[in-house]
């Protein structure tokens, strides 16, 4: 079998809000990406043997003290090297160019004349819109380098901002592009990062959602043997493709545990049951843990409390299955790649914000080896895995729900009729994104109970009810995300709907905030 990550772009991280989103490019072309941080020893890399090197932008001057940078030595490893803004900087400051300050930041569209053709530049047009996001520039390019582009007229500066908008070396593989080919604003971005990959770097392009169930089959199979397994599936897409892929490799070895906890979307346990065990025919158990979950948080309004208090719940619902099971070794995880590399970013492991939606704690606490045969894939890949594995589209098209469900949809007290209250509302929200088009546009949508009411007027009497914050956000991988501008028309039927149909609410607002500052979740 081919081996798939045998054709390996490393991505160097030095704190670019795009970082991901080159991986993400690269992968899209069919060829493996992973990302390390800027500091990423060089014997390390020599290990990897990576087939081309991407530099990544960054919010930093090169000249400044603390300036992430890397050793010269990089540069003698003979392998192909593109530097992306910051990395291009870095590449002329560390070969004994000269960057300062610019006069205008250059930041937006700017129009990108090539000057030089090149394998680099191969089917992309003379002149192209580019975006720019930087506010230093290239005043002199070490020696050995020449210019393949410039951008002249910077839409909104109105300069000659980057005369050395795309840079070679003579001699070497060595490349640096002012702008940046990964974000959408620029035209025929994907044709950058594809000539760099196959033209420069003389990849095949292996990686395929097909060649990656073969080669986790294989793993999986090897890694388990015959033991047991069991997997926390939620109904989710992460859980449900984990699920699916590790069914292919080991079959009845694997039994798929779905855990009703009272706080599932509306009529969620039955979607999920039929899917499952009707459909697939997996070897799945249906647990109703819903009363007891909901007794331990009754009156519980921190947030931080609730998710424990579910996690804990989870914890002793699956130690009783595994014991009824008996010997049981491994458990299945969703765990997707963006939750890996975020402990390896520039500035070390990020703040905690919150605790992980998903269930956490269940491989220390049970003793169980971990299976995630979904870490090294973004979830739009994650997706293209499911549809391969044969998972109906309905699943795996489906919003990102967290793992506690409603509690954190729910600010303030948990009770049945609180419940019921998000439920209704949110599947109205859901049902009406479907009827007008608007549910795939969107990365997730969702409705959230508010700890507040407010006066109303329904039939001539005076209300004092509940409000509905409805959510809607777009986003490429949850990292970051923007407030949909959904139809005023398609938000107004929706909030008619959810006044008139459910019981206990009077008032529907839209949440127009992005990630960040705020996060996606309202708890």
């Amino acid at each position: 079998m081919t081996d798939l990550h045998q054709e390996l772009i490393l991505i160097l991280d030095f704190g670019s809000q795009y970082t991901q989103l080159i991986a993400r490019r690269v992968r899209e072309q069919g060829v493996y990406s992973e990302i390390k941080p800027f500091n990423f020893p060089l014997e390390r890399i020599k290990a990897l043997a990576p087939k081309g090197i991407i530099l990544s932008g960054g919010p930093a001057s090169v000249y400044q003290l603390d300036a992430p940078l890397l050793g010269k030595e990089i540069f003698d490893l003979n392998i192909p090297i593109l530097g992306i803004c910051y990395g291009l900087q870095l590449i002329s400051h560390l070969l004994g160019g000269k960057v300062t300050k610019a006069d205008h930041r250059e930041y937006g569209h700017a129009m990108l004349e090539i000057s030089t053709a090149h394998l680099l530049l191969e089917n992309i047009a003379h002149q192209s819109k580019v975006w720019m996001s930087h506010g230093d520039r290239v005043e002199q390019l070490p020696d050995g380098f020449a210019v393949l582009a410039q951008t002249p007229n910077a839409v909104l500066a109105q300069t000659p901002n980057s005369p050395y908008a795309i840079i070679k070396h003579s001699t070497k593989q060595i490349y640096g592009l002012q702008f940046h080919p990964e974000v959408a604003h620029t035209d025929q971005g994907e044709r950058f990062i594809q000539n760099f990959i196959y033209n420069i770097a003389a990849c095949h392009g292996l990686w395929t959602p097909q060649s990656f169930i073969e080669e986790s089959v294989q793993h999986i199979r090897q890694q388990v043997g015959s033991e047991k397994v069991i997997c926390a599936l939620s109904g989710g897409v992460d859980s449900s493709v984990a699920a699916a892929l590790v069914n292919e490799a080991i079959g009845s070895q694997l039994t798929c545990v779905f855990v009703n906890n009272g706080l599932l979307r509306y009529k969620e346990a039955e979607q999920v049951c039929y899917i499952f065990e009707k459909q697939a025919k997996f070897n799945f158990r249906y647990v109703d843990a819903s009363q007891k979950f909901l007794a331990r948080l009754e009156n519980v309004v921190d947030p931080e409390q609730k998710r424990k208090i579910i996690g804990d719940e989870f914890i002793q619902t699956f130690e009783a299955v595994a014991h009824e099971i008996g010997e049981v070794k491994f458990l299945v995880q969703g765990t997707l790649y963006p939750d890996v590399i975020e402990s390896v970013s520039t500035k070390g492991p990020s703040a905690v914000i919150k605790s992980h939606h998903n269930v956490g704690g269940l491989p220390e606490k049970m003793h169980l080896k971990l299976i995630e045969p979904l870490r090294e894939l973004f979830k739009d890949e994650v997706r293209q895995v499911g549809r391969e594995l044969g998972l109906s589209d309905q699943l795996i098209s489906r919003h990102p729900f967290p793992g506690p469900g409603l509690a954190v949809r729910i600010l303030g007290a948990i009770t049945p009729e609180r419940i019921a209250i998000v439920q209704q509302a949110d599947h109205i929200f859901i049902s009406e994104l479907h009827k007008t088009g608007w549910y795939h546009k969107v990365w997730q949508a969702f409705a959230v109970l508010l700890p507040v009411q407010t006066v109303g007027v329904m039939g001539d009497e005076r209300t004092y009810e509940s409000v509905i914050a409805l959510r809607a956000v777009t986003s490429e991988d949850a990292m970051t995300a923007d407030w949909a501008k959904i139809d005023p028309e398609v938000l107004g039927g929706v909030a008619n709907r959810i006044i008139n149909e459910v019981r206990g609410v009077n008032r529907v607002v839209y949440d127009i905030s992005s990630k960040p500052p705020g996060t996606i979740e309202w708890e």
